[in-house]
């Protein structure tokens, strides 16, 4: 598989990222996408390994997604600048203390915005328990495995 064809799926799978934090917009099945196009048109023993434990990580995240509250964003005054600022967060979190790093990025980009918006630590901490409690941590869950996804192509295209 070419470079173009690899910025390609990392474009994609950034796209997928980004979809994730935007209702309606099935961004985790764009990272699916990206990564079984890779795995089709480079077809290495790693990169089936990436498209098997991508479709598993994707099906329990499915699981784990409809075992939580639904998604009540809109009533909790989630915006569309709190879901900017949980995946900027999310994404640094990440790449500071890899992969455990994306759970307290997403949450303190949250209370940032709150914090910023509301002026206080205490209104912060609220409106950040009211938004985890409306369907943040549906969201959380669906990004930790579009970003674990993400993180096992990189290091398959990287080191594979």
């Amino acid at each position: 598989m070419g470079a173009w064809e690899l910025l390609l799926v990392g474009v994609l799978i950034a796209l997928g990222l980004c979809g994730v934090l935007v209702p309606g917009v099935p961004g985790s099945w764009l990272v699916w996408a990206a990564v079984l196009w890779w795995a089709l048109k480079d077809p290495q023993p790693v990169a089936w390994a990436v498209l098997v434990g991508a479709t598993a990580l994707l099906l329990l995240s499915l699981v784990v997604r409809w075992a939580l509250p639904p998604r009540r964003l809109r009533a909790s005054g989630a915006t569309p600048r709190m879901a900017v600022y949980a995946g900027i967060g999310a994404v640094l979190g990440f790449l500071l203390v890899p992969v455990v790093g994306a759970l307290p990025g997403f949450i303190a980009g949250i209370y940032l915005h709150e914090r910023l918006r509301l002026g206080g630590h205490g209104e912060a901490m609220a409106a950040l328990r009211t938004t985890m409690g409306a369907g943040g941590s549906s969201v959380l869950t669906e990004l930790f495995a579009c970003l674990l996804i993400a993180g096992a192509w990189l290091g398959a295209v990287v080191w594979g």
